[in-house]
């Protein structure tokens, strides 16, 4: 069973939505449709639902502190005004777009923006996570094939990067200052997912996540139906069953950072399991009593 408490913020479905990120000075939420090749925003307010189409995939965003938001696609790093339309390109990609493209990113509390890629053939662990600050890309850790759930936690210290394929996530000793990274461990493995057809209690894969202000580690399990709260030490506090079988990434929004918002996917999914789960692709919310923390803007 679904929790009843989860209800459809966003019904107009993505192919796979992704990177959801409430805008702390417009109080809205933005977020990416990847194959889709275009960034939303969603008024919760109004309703109101905003497209702005690229012509190649934009996989993450962050707010920036002058106005605008900067956008990591396939061909490097942007500046977006979303009043004019008027894109800046800020540095380039540091791989081969033909097999490589940015994924999950988003800035630390000192507003440097962290960015992984995905190593789109997946033999091999080759993608690598790069912080952007002062103008320049900096690769700082590498090793996987699909980077994402990254997330800082409450106090800045430490980082979480996870390999989505690896089923593992990454934790990291964060020194703010310069942003240097050290001491990396597992901080949770998850099962592999068997060869052949998906078996019935598979649990997923970690995707993306968003920490709470007492520091526990939300993440969304693709391919797994479910939400899982993890504390700072890895226990599993508590497991949020989806109506959506492939839940993409959460986020915390609205006005107290209590609303918990959730993208998912529905591209390439079997027809029999969109046709019992309409809601695929699309945004779901629900309420929690833990606030999230603030969306950092990148200086």
């Amino acid at each position: 069973m679904t929790n009843p408490d989860i209800t459809a913020a966003v019904t107009l479905p993505s192919a796979l939505g992704e990177s959801p990120m409430w805008h702390p000075r417009e109080q809205v939420l933005y977020y990416c449709d990847i194959p889709g090749r275009c960034v939303n925003r969603y008024d919760p307010a109004t309703g109101d639902l905003s497209h702005w189409p690229f012509d190649t995939e934009v996989a993450s965003l962050a707010p920036m502190l002058d106005g605008g938001l900067l956008l990591a696609a396939r061909d490097g790093l942007w500046r977006f005004e979303t009043r004019t339309g008027k894109r800046t390109k800020l540095a380039p990609p540091p791989y081969d777009p033909q097999i490589e493209r940015f994924n999950d990113g988003k800035c630390d509390p000192q507003g440097r923006f962290w960015v992984g890629t995905i190593y789109e053939p997946r033999d091999a662990a080759r993608a690598a996570l790069y912080r952007f600050h002062r103008d320049s890309l900096t690769k700082c850790a590498d090793g996987i094939t699909t980077s994402n759930g990254l997330a800082w936690s409450p106090d800045g210290r430490t980082m979480y990067w996870s390999d989505t394929k690896a089923h593992v996530i990454h934790a990291f000793d964060f020194e703010a200052p310069g942003g240097p990274l050290s001491g990396r461990r597992v901080f949770c493995q998850f099962p592999l997912k068997p060869a052949g057809p998906t078996p019935a209690d598979y649990g997923g894969r970690p995707d993306g996540a968003a920490v709470d202000a007492a520091g526990n580690y939300w993440v969304a399990m693709f391919e797994g139906q479910q939400l899982l709260c993890l504390s700072p030490s890895g226990q599993l506090l508590r497991t949020v069953r989806l109506p959506v079988r492939c839940p993409t990434m959460p986020c915390f929004g609205g006005a107290d950072l209590k609303t918990l918002y959730i993208t998912s996917a529905r591209e390439n999914r079997p027809a029999d399991e969109l046709a019992a789960q309409p809601l695929a692709g699309c945004v779901l919310s629900m309420r929690v009593e833990v606030p999230g923390l603030p969306a950092n803007l990148f200086a």
